[in-house]
């Protein structure tokens, strides 16, 4: 029998992993798996070695204390791996950590095939790593094409298979009648799937709402969490005394609120595909600690920290970063755009005609899971 390790580091790359392995399941129902794996693949009856908690974290001083831990886990990794002795090591995002795992397993077992999906940012920063990167990856499955000229240049074998965020959605109908009051117009809130950034942004969105509230109490306020976050949320909103709030991690229903809102706030990151592509309004919001910041802006190579932006070379979404990001600027914003629909129009527009261009064929789990399989195939 086959066998394939999945490899992730926080609930982002678990849920995009457990998609691409829900596809293989179908066209190949004959491998064995174990992982490093969230919520998303155990509900696949996959075994996770640990908790995807205990290996999830945010920001280079958080990574820097935690140093230790993290090489611990690292190891303990590396030798569940070459005990398993998959025929594959999948390894999704979250590079820091599935990286440097994917390194240490080739270099004692160079026939244990590595394919990493979702290509470590080098557009943004460490160009660098593309270079390193050879010598232990065996395929790069990449969301964007623009992204294949930098794996091109160093003969690494790659695919562009689509971001998954961007494509239509199956989903089961689930009647919100319970969850969100007809009289009410929904606002979506995105604060990220780490406690250490909702940790960061709740208590600014939290202020957001008091605002939002003292001039219009028309709106319902939807946290969209994940599993692993959503009692962490929720304890955090039983703290503040408003009525107008709503936390959810199912994924049917996510999609159906997000659909139903009239605008979204939402950190920074690929969530915000997801958003665009259900032509909803939005704004982006992120806040690092100071130290983190200026590291960040002496390694990154754009200007920008959403991608509709990067691609576009120019801010099509708005993007309130650091002092930026407080109550009073994202109700401003919020505010100003909901005036001003001609503003929503342009930027609906713009979204859609930039998520035209980064589509792929069929779907991105599709073409992801067909790439394992040919590498299965003797």
């Amino acid at each position: 029998m086959k066998k394939i390790f999945i490899l992730t580091g926080e609930p982002s790359g678990d849920k995009l992993a457990s998609t691409v392995i829900l596809k293989l399941k179908i066209d190949n129902p004959d491998i064995d798996y174990l992982s490093v794996g969230g919520t998303h693949i155990k509900k696949l009856g996959i075994q996770s070695i640990f908790d995807l908690k205990e290996i999830t974290y945010l920001g280079f001083t958080s990574v820097l204390f935690n140093v230790f831990k993290i090489r611990k886990k690292i190891n303990i990794t590396v030798d569940e791996i070459i005990k398993f002795n998959p025929d594959i090591l999948f390894s999704v995002d979250s590079p820091d950590f599935t990286l440097r795992v994917a390194e240490k397993v080739k270099k004692i077992n160079n026939n244990i095939k590595t394919i990493h999906y979702v290509a470590p940012q080098v557009w943004v920063w460490r160009k660098n790593r593309v270079k390193k990167i050879k010598k232990f990856i065996d395929h790069v499955l990449l969301l964007f094409n623009f992204e294949k000229k930098y794996f091109d240049e160093e003969n690494i074998k790659n695919t562009f298979v689509g971001h998954p965020l961007i494509e239509k959605k199956d989903n089961v109908i689930t009647t919100l009648d319970n969850l969100i009051s007809k009289d009410k117009k929904i606002i979506s809130l995105f604060p990220g799937s780490r406690n250490s950034e909702t940790n960061v942004l709740l208590p600014i969105l939290f202020n957001f709402i008091k605002l939002m509230n003292k001039k219009n109490l028309d709106y319902s306020f939807v946290f969209h969490a994940t599993d692993e976050n959503k009692e962490f949320i929720i304890n955090k909103v039983k703290n503040i005394n408003l009525d107008n709030i709503d936390v959810i991690s199912d994924e049917n229903i996510k999609y159906q609120v997000l659909s139903n809102s009239i605008f979204a706030v939402s950190k920074s990151g690929t969530i915000s595909l997801q958003i665009s592509s259900a032509n909803i309004p939005s704004i982006i919001i992120y806040k690092l600690s100071f130290i983190n910041f200026m590291i960040f802006k002496l390694l990154v190579n754009v200007k920008f920290a959403n991608i509709i932006n990067i691609i576009n070379d120019k801010e099509v979404i708005p993007e309130l970063l650091q002092k930026e990001c407080n109550a009073e600027e994202i109700y401003k914003t919020v505010t100003y755009f909901l005036k001003n629909p001609e503003l929503i129009e342009k930027q609906l527009a713009e979204c859609e005609k930039t998520l035209e261009g980064i589509k792929s064929k069929s779907s991105s789990s599709s073409e992801a899971a067909l790439i394992l399989n040919n590498y299965l195939i003797p």
